[in-house]
């Protein structure tokens, strides 16, 4: 890397900056349709491989990045942990084994798997039984130890903690604790309600009226409460003409929801329990059944930043204090780990506010120069194509694909997104027609930039930076 590449970009920004000296045109008259002071909108164009400024405006602002932070988190995962790393779930027995029956009971601890999706939960499930244990005649305890317990609740960022965008991380989250509840109308009109993943404790209490005509309104017509914490009642109207309709909710707790869908996929695999869920610390005269281990890091940040899963980014984020700073996993432990992160990498970020890593949050700030001098930065790394392969790819998939596809860019434009109310950014990787990579960062903090006037502003950069003759 360039060492002090950061302060060289400072003192270009002294001058002019923050009025947007050499600002495209386009890129002006964008600010200007959407209503904003430009005071508002922080910029960075660069050449990627030499840092060169394009243009920039207020770079040195510190700003809410929404899910654009993920990159901070994602790209100190890779470089502090390497592609390869991997998580594992134990499964640790206590008493006796004999025919399949476990006079004792089974421990399952929880390891910070980022990625435990119902399809390997289930797997791991089948492993129990494929290790010999048929048939539990004690407790299921599950030891999130791993982790600190959590500070507040899933309602805590907007009151809507039954949004999986809100989920809270844990030593072991399963399915991100969310399950798909699906309404389907039989031959004869009457509506049926599936969970999938379906946890054992969990009720679906169906008080939905079908009523005649036409699917004008689809799930807009369904109320969904939860009158105690192991039951959905599910109230409203629905019409008989709608097709097959689906909504996805965070449901249970984390532990609770691990053990239901453990118990039910159990049970699947031709398992029994005759005890009940505990939540404990693995005692000490557990023996190990086996290792679950996650999907590697590498393909984890792919998901992570495509999709902008922020519990994931979250347990990413805990994962870089915990492998510095042993358990348990605390966000104070990688705030001083990326600090020194940072700090070897030369990068001076003294705004810098990472809260909890996944850009949830109304604390978190970076300013547009420290976010394009890491991009810079990863762009010499080892690590880049696994960091540019993560990242949405405009009008092909992730949170891009339905933006900038009639440019027709087959590849060249990777960028992870950002949005909040007040919030809309991208930032990420262009290589232009003359094949110029660079390095871009768009910041747009106002009232209700998230809802449209932002992006206008956001898509003229990019649309500018990639035209043949970028307006000046």
């Amino acid at each position: 890397m360039i060492p002090g590449r950061l302060f060289l970009v400072l003192g270009a920004l002294v001058s002019g900056a923050a009025a947007g000296a050499g600002l495209p045109d386009a890129v002006g008259a964008a600010i200007d349709a959407a209503g904003l002071p430009r005071d508002s909108v922080s910029i960075v164009v660069e050449d990627a491989q030499s840092g060169a400024a394009r243009y920039v405006l207020n770079a040195a602002t510190p700003r809410s990045p929404a899910s654009t932070l993920k990159l901070v988190t994602t790209y100190a995962a890779l470089d502090l942990l390497g592609p390869s790393y991997t998580w594992r779930t134990r499964a640790w027995v206590t008493g006796t084994l004999h025919g399949g029956r476990l006079n004792g009971d089974l421990i399952i601890e929880g390891g910070g798997d980022p990625q435990l999706t119902a399809e390997r939960w289930a797997q791991f499930a089948r492993e129990v039984v494929n290790s010999g244990v048929t048939r539990i005649g004690g407790d299921v305890i599950i030891d999130r130890s791993l982790y600190e317990d959590q500070a507040g609740s899933a309602d805590d960022f907007d009151g809507l903690g039954f949004r999986v965008y809100n989920v809270l991380p844990d030593a072991l989250l399963v399915n991100l604790q969310s399950v798909e509840v699906h309404f389907v109308h039989d031959d004869g009109g009457r509506l049926t309600l599936k969970a999938d993943p379906a946890p054992a404790n969990l009720e679906l209490v169906n008080h939905v009226g079908a009523t005649k005509g036409g699917c004008l309104t689809g799930l807009a017509g369904i109320h969904v409460t939860d009158p105690d914490p192991e039951k959905l009642l599910f109230q409203g109207s629905l019409a008989q003409r709608c097709p097959p309709l689906a909504l996805r909710r965070a449901v249970l707790s984390a532990p609770t929801f691990a053990y239901g869908t453990f118990i039910a996929n159990f049970r699947a695999a031709g398992g029994t329990v005759a005890g009940e869920l505990k939540l404990a610390p693995r005692p000490p005269e557990a023996r190990p059944l086996f290792e679950f281990e996650s999907p590697p890091l590498g393909e984890i940040v792919r998901v992570v930043n495509k999709w902008s899963i922020n519990a994931m980014a979250r347990m990413l984020y805990l994962t870089l204090g915990l492998d510095r700073n042993g358990a348990p996993a605390s966000e104070s432990k990688s705030q001083a780990t990326l600090a020194a992160w940072l700090a070897g990498r030369h990068v001076e970020c003294p705004e810098l506010v990472m809260d909890n890593g996944s850009g949830l949050s109304r604390a978190a700030r970076i300013s547009a120069s420290c976010l394009a001098g890491l991009l810079d930065d990863a762009h010499r790394s080892p690590y880049f194509p696994e960091l540019a392969a993560s990242l949405p790819i405009a009008g092909a998939d992730g949170t891009l694909r339905h933006r900038f596809s009639e440019m027709k860019s087959d590849g060249r434009i990777r960028l992870k997104t950002g949005t909040l109310g007040d919030v809309a950014a991208l930032a990420g990787w262009l290589v232009t027609p003359a094949g110029e990579p660079l390095s871009v960062v768009v910041f747009v903090n106002a009232p209700g930039a998230g809802f449209g006037a932002g992006q206008s502003i956001t898509d003229a950069v990019i649309r500018d930076a990639l035209a043949a003759n970028p307006a000046q």
